[in-house]
């Protein structure tokens, strides 16, 4: 179908062509423009990842998520807020409270900071200081708490959360990790935007596993498309994701320290819905942090440690993909959050990661 320049300007054509009949070469820009920063999130872009996987079959795309103002945290800080407010949990002058690795605590400060709330969160030692400094940034009070005691320990940045949300007047304990808003922020946005970008042929979808509101909220709506759709969780060498999807054992003794954020858990999230991930692949340190360098080098995109270690992921069931694959990989956050780290010699060397 051939359409004029002019024809495209009509109001009667505009209403009746279907958008991907429109060449791109003459959709107009448009400027958008939002009341508060609030209205930004969402509609991230799609790329084609060219080079990185060249000796896979299939073709990878990575949704940016760092086309939020923060990261993929944004979406659902701003529909757990907004939902807690509607059931009269948060109140005018109350106070956020969250245990957060970073992404989540700065969308929850971003929300607070436009509807006038107050927050605190408590985050592990291992939060990059880049994080650390944006919680604060935005008005965050931030206590950092050792990330190698269990979660029952009352050190833990879990425990201490609660019990800050019980001594503080007005406080709204987020919980994250159990907050069923979580999964369906995803459900509502991210995914719906992955089918209309894929023009539903997407046929895996590739995440790190955290809190589980991403896969699973995800997850949810592409199986309800399509259930042929296959999920990939990408979980953390240390971590009890994998071991438990496999055999239904939460086995705290696999549990060790690691420098992953954000990807992996010591407990089990009521937020992960385990029925809907067809497999996990588990993934160490070092090769996630490599991926996050090699992905800078072949594509020229800054990503962050959990999409290294979701591109990791790949290599590790590479065997399973065809030609006609449409591999969607989302990427949380960018990589400007760990230019102390990641792209950091010292740091890498430090670690024993270079």
């Amino acid at each position: 179908m051939t359409i004029t320049l002019e024809k495209w300007f009509k109001k009667e054509t505009y209403k009746k062509i279907r958008e991907e009949q429109i060449p791109d070469f003459i959709k107009p820009y448009s400027a958008r423009t939002y009341p508060n920063i609030l209205k930004s999130i969402g509609n991230t872009p799609l790329v084609r990842l060219n080079r990185i996987f060249e000796d896979i079959p299939g073709n990878f795309y990575i949704k940016l998520e760092s086309g939020n103002p923060g990261s993929t945290k944004d979406r659902i800080a701003h529909f757990m807020i907004e939902a807690a407010e509607k059931r009269g949990d948060l109140k005018t002058g109350g106070t956020i409270v969250e245990a957060t690795s970073g992404n989540t605590g700065f969308g929850l400060a971003m929300v607070a900071a436009v509807k006038g709330y107050r927050c605190v969160f408590t985050t592990k030692d291992k939060i990059s200081p880049e994080k650390l400094a944006a919680l604060r940034a935005l008005g965050a009070e931030v206590e950092v708490c050792p990330s190698s005691v269990s979660s029952s320990d009352p050190r833990s940045y879990y425990a201490r959360a609660k019990q800050l949300a019980k001594e503080i007047p007005g406080a709204y304990y987020v919980n994250q990790n159990f907050n069923r808003d979580n999964a369906n922020a995803h459900y509502d946005s991210t995914a719906p935007e992955i089918w209309r970008q894929t023009h539903g042929h997407i046929t895996w979808f590739v995440a790190a596993s955290g809190t589980g509101g991403t896969i699973s909220g995800v997850a949810r709506f592409l199986k309800e498309e399509n259930p042929n759709i296959n999920i990939l969780g990408v979980d953390a060498k240390g971590s009890v994701l994998k071991k438990y999807h496999e055999t239904g054992v939460f086995d705290e003794s696999i549990v060790e320290s690691y420098l992953l954020e954000g990807v992996g858990k010591n407990i089990i999230t009521g937020n992960t819905d385990f029925d809907l991930i067809d497999q996990f692949a588990q993934v160490n340190d070092k090769e996630s942090a490599h991926m996050v360098r090699e992905v800078a080098h072949k594509e020229g995109i800054l990503v962050g440690f959990s999409t290294g270690a979701a591109l990791s992921a790949i290599r590790h069931v590479k065997e399973q993909f065809k030609p006609d694959d449409v591999i969607v990989i989302l990427s949380p956050d960018h990589g400007n959050l760990y230019f102390s780290k990641i792209f950091n010699d010292d740091w890498m060397k430090e670690k024993g990661l270079l």
